[in-house]
């Protein structure tokens, strides 16, 4: 199924989205951030997405949040919010949760190891938690941004390794990296959820699909056998709608 999510959607409140987006979409990867925080009250997501006829899947929180900062309590405070938005993900339907792995400092050098140390702990206790629940946790890579841990096929397995934790694959912060066939190369059938939107190799720009210099037959040619959903990350709801056409003509 192809999926909606963007993070500007998150300055207003859910309701005023639920009926524009269902318009277009059947489903939406709820961005767990400022008004759309899953935490906040389950039941009357809940009630918004089924008067809207849609369902989820949540993108957790990555503002206010570090699973592999250098200080402890903000580490494990990480953690519990993550587990506390999965929860809160599963109270309301969605059987998906997107997670990224964490942030090497970005004020002094060096500790980029040391922070993936911290953040394959992390994931270690999210893997325990979501042992035996009917939902997916997927570890999604990073973009071209040199304090973002997870922006190689590489170092994202190293992260998830011992776990079994999925991975969210998102194409557009792949190409960033000259990541995406390693990427599909390294995790193959454990790719649970893709994240789409097209740039131009430099920078993340979530442009409309087409827009940009990615080459999304190839892509899409080499995830044949891929069943999950596609989730366009957009910077506006015209852009997903745009983007979605063009997505259901390269995959049908």
């Amino acid at each position: 199924m192809i999926g909606v999510s963007c993070t500007e959607f998150c300055s207003r409140p859910i309701e005023e989205w639920a009926g524009p987006i269902s318009k277009d979409f059947r489903l939406w990867e709820i961005f767990s951030e400022a008004d759309h925080q899953v935490v906040r009250d389950t039941t009357r997501i809940l009630e918004i997405l089924d008067e809207n006829d849609l369902a989820c899947q949540v993108h957790a929180p990555i503002c206010d949040w570090n699973l592999a900062a250098m200080s402890t309590r903000l580490r494990e405070a990480s953690v519990k919010e993550t587990i506390a938005t999965i929860e809160a993900a599963e109270e309301i339907g969605a059987r998906m949760v997107t997670v990224h792995p964490g942030l090497s400092s970005m004020a002094v050098g060096g500790l980029e190891e040391r922070a993936a140390e911290h953040a394959r702990a992390a994931l270690m206790v999210i893997d325990r938690f979501v042992d035996g629940r009917d939902l997916t946790v997927a570890i999604e890579n990073m973009p071209n941004v040199p304090f973002f841990l997870g922006r190689t096929a590489e170092q994202l397995k190293s992260l998830v390794d011992g776990t079994d934790l999925g991975i969210c694959f998102d194409i557009g912060h792949a190409n960033t990296m000259g990541q995406i066939d390693a990427m599909i190369d390294t995790f193959g059938d454990r790719i649970a959820n893709i994240h789409i939107h097209d740039n131009n190799g430099k920078r993340d720009e979530h442009l409309t699909i087409g827009d940009g210099a990615i080459d999304f037959q190839h892509v899409i040619g080499r995830l044949s056998g891929y069943r999950g959903n596609w989730i366009i990350e957009s910077k506006s709801l015209e852009s997903a709608v745009q983007s979605s056409s063009r997505l259901e003509k390269m995959i049908s």
